[in-house]
């Protein structure tokens, strides 16, 4: 299989990895709209929503609430928004589903090592 997001999981592609577990991965966005931008992805390969398993899908929204605290705690965003794209909008055609943290002030762009610090203290 072709899949980046399979050759993270599997560690053939580096990876700013923030959580993971069993069953997911999570790790910053390499092009991201915001501080704290973040992926996370089962490490089972579904290709989308239609396909995902119930027991991973719960699993990554449980992921997505603790992370989204912790990126709050870290950052200071002042909320945050998650995407989950299916079909032609999906890039990437593994399930992913994005943490776009979100600011009322414009952030100064912090490199992904020092988000990746912030976020692991």
């Amino acid at each position: 299989m072709d899949c980046i997001f399979c050759k993270i999981i599997n560690g053939d592609i580096p990876s700013h990895k923030i959580y993971e577990d069993d069953l997911v991965l999570a790790f910053l966005d390499i092009n991201p709209e915001t501080n704290g931008h973040t992926l996370i992805i089962p490490k089972k390969h579904f290709k989308d929503l239609n396909e995902i398993e119930e027991n991973e899908l719960n699993h990554i929204l449980k992921v997505a609430k603790e992370l989204s605290l912790k990126i709050k705690e870290s950052l200071k965003c002042d909320g945050f928004t998650l995407i989950q794209n299916n079909g032609f909008v999906q890039d990437v055609k593994h399930f992913h589903l994005h943490i776009v943290p979100k600011y009322i002030n414009e952030q100064e762009n912090l490199e992904l090592n020092e988000i990746k610090k912030r976020l692991n203290n």
